[in-house]
C-alpha cells in the first residue's frame, strides 16, 4: 500500500495500519481471484471471436429492429459465454428483478407451482410473486401459480432432503444464488450443483431456475453448466463490467428464452424484434471487462471483510471462504455504525461523492433502507456500493469496486468515518 495516500484523506497512522495488514493477509485471496479473472476472460475472448464480433455489431437499430446484427450477436456472445443453448440479452430490461420477472412470467402457466428451495426470495420480488402486495395488482398468484418454499438450515445451507420432496411435482424450481438481505453464505456453484442433484431426484423435469445476479465470474463455472436449465441477471451488475448503462439477460435452453422471449415482446415475435438504439457497443464492451472488474469487486470485498474482521466486526465472506458473489456482508450491531458506514462508502464515491446518504422508504421493500452509492450508472451494484434494511442485526451489505484502488478507498473511508464518530 502507497503510505503518501494517508496525506490525500488524512487517514490515520492506526487505520493505515490496519489496512495494511489487512491487504497483506489477502495476498493469497487475490492471487486466487486473479486466476479465475484470467480464466473466465480467455472464456470472453474466444466467444467474442467464435462469433466474429465485428464494427457492424455496435450499430443500433431503431423501428422494429429486424435483422440487427449486433443483437443477435450478442445473444450468441453470451450463450457461449454463461455456457448455454441461448441468451435473451436486451438493454430493455430495467433491472435484474425484470429479468427475473420475465423469466416467471415465461415459463409458468396458471395451476403451475413455483417452489423456491433457497428459503424465501429477495424482496423486490415478494409482490411478483404474491407473496407481499395487494391482490389484483397482476402477481403469479392471480394468474393461478402456486407458491411454495424450502426453507434455509439454521446454518444457511440448503435442506437437501426437503428439497427433493417439495419439488415433486413442481413446474419451476427456483434458486437465488446471493445472499439478498441475509446473513446466509451465497451459493457456490458447487453448493448448485448439490441443489441440483437433489431436485433431479425429486423431479426430472422441473425447470431449475437460477437467480445469478451478483454471480457471474465469480468462479469459473455458471450454474447452467452444473445442470442448471436457466439464469438470470442484470448487466448493471457482474455481467455488464461498469459499462453497460442499464439492461440484464436471461440464458439457458432455448425453449425456455423463446418463452421468455414471448413475455418480454409478444408471442410470435419473441427475439426477432426489439431495436437496439446504439446500445450494442456498451453491452459488448461491458462483457469483455466483466472478468477484470469481477475481480476488482472481489478483491475490494475480500478487504473489506479482513480490515473490519481486524477492526472487530462479523464478516461474511471471510476473505479465504469460498464465494458465491461479490458481497460481503459487515455486521456492525447498531443503526450509528451502520449509517457512519454508508457515509463513508459515499463519501470514497467518485460521483456525489458530497451527499449524505439517509434511510428511506425505497419501493419493493418493507423496511427503510439506506443506500450508499456514487456510480457513473445510477444503481449500478458492481460499482462500489453498500445497503442495508434499517433492523436487526443492523448489517450492511457491501459490493462493487470497479477498480481494486477506488474499492480500497471507499471501504477505508467507511472505517474512518466510524472512527471519527466514536463509533469503534
Amino acid at each position: 500500500m502507497n503510505r503518501n495516500i494517508s496525506a490525500i484523506y488524512n487517514f490515520p497512522p492506526e487505520l493505515m495500519k490496519l489496512a495494511e495488514q489487512a491487504e497483506e493477509n489477502c495476498q493469497a485471496a487475490f492471487r486466487r481471484i486473479e486466476g479465475v479473472a484470467e480464466y473466465c476472460g480467455a472464456k470472453v475472448l474466444k466467444a467474442f471471436s467464435d462469433n466474429r464480433v465485428s464494427e457492424p455489431c455496435f450499430y443500433g437499430s431503431t423501428g422494429y429492429g429486424y435483422g440487427d446484427i449486433g443483437r443477435e450477436t450478442i445473444d450468441k456472445v453470451f450463450a457461449q459465454v454463461l455456457g448455454t443453448e441461448d441468451a435473451l440479452v436486451r438493454f430493455n430490461f430495467v433491472s435484474g428483478t425484470h429479468a427475473l420477472s420475465t423469466a416467471l412470467f415465461g415459463v409458468l402457466r396458471t395451476g403451475d407451482r413455483l417452489v423456491a428451495v433457497t428459503g424465501k426470495p429477495y424482496d423486490t420480488l415478494e409482490e411478483v410473486i404474491g407473496i407481499a402486495g395487494e391482490p389484483g395488482n397482476g402477481s403469479l398468484k392471480d394468474y393461478g401459480v402456486e407458491y411454495s418454499q424450502v426453507d434455509l438450515l439454521p446454518d444457511g445451507t440448503p435442506d437437501y432432503d426437503r428439497i427433493t420432496e417439495a419439488v415433486k411435482g413442481a413446474k419451476v424450481a427456483y434458486i437465488q444464488r446471493s445472499r439478498g438481505y441475509s446473513l446466509r453464505p451465497a451459493f457456490t456453484v458447487a453448493d448448485i450443483e448439490k441443489m441440483v442433484q437433489a431436485i433431479r431426484k425429486g423431479s426430472s423435469d422441473a425447470v431449475i431456475m437460477v437467480d445469478n445476479c451478483y454471480g457471474e465470474f465469480v468462479e469459473e463455472r455458471e450454474p447452467t453448466e452444473v445442470g442448471a436449465d436457466i439464469i438470470i441477471g442484470s448487466l448493471i451488475k457482474n455481467a455488464g463490467g461498469g459499462i453497460a448503462r442499464t439492461g440484464g439477460y436471461i440464458a439457458g435452453r432455448a425453449d425456455l428464452v423463446e418463452l421468455c422471449s414471448y413475455r418480454l415482446t409478444c408471442v410470435g415475435m419473441g427475439k426477432e424484434v426489439g431495436c437496439t438504439l446504439g446500445m450494442n457497443r456498451e453491452m459488448l464492451l461491458g462483457l469483455f471487462f466483466a472478468p477484470d472488474v469481477v475481480a476488482a469487486a472481489l478483491k475490494t470485498s475480500a478487504f473489506a471483510s479482513e480490515l473490519f474482521s481486524l477492526m472487530g466486526f462479523e464478516c461474511s465472506p471471510r476473505k479465504d471462504d469460498p464465494r458465491g458473489d461479490i458481497i460481503t456482508a459487515v455486521c456492525l450491531r447498531d443503526e450509528q455504525r451502520l449509517t457512519a458506514f454508508c457515509r463513508g462508502i459515499q463519501k470514497g464515491a467518485p460521483i456525489d461523492s458530497f451527499v449524505t446518504p439517509e434511510p428511506w422508504d425505497m419501493p419493493g421493500y418493507t423496511d427503510q433502507v439506506i443506500m450508499a452509492a456514487g456510480a457513473f450508472t445510477m444503481g449500478a451494484s458492481i460499482e462500489l456500493s453498500a445497503d442495508a434494511p434499517i433492523r436487526e442485526p443492523f448489517a450492511v451489505w457491501m459490493q462493487g469496486g470497479i477498480t481494486y484502488t477506488s474499492g480500497k478507498l471507499g471501504v477505508m473511508l467507511a472505517a474512518q468515518e466510524m472512527t471519527e464518530a466514536g463509533l469503534v
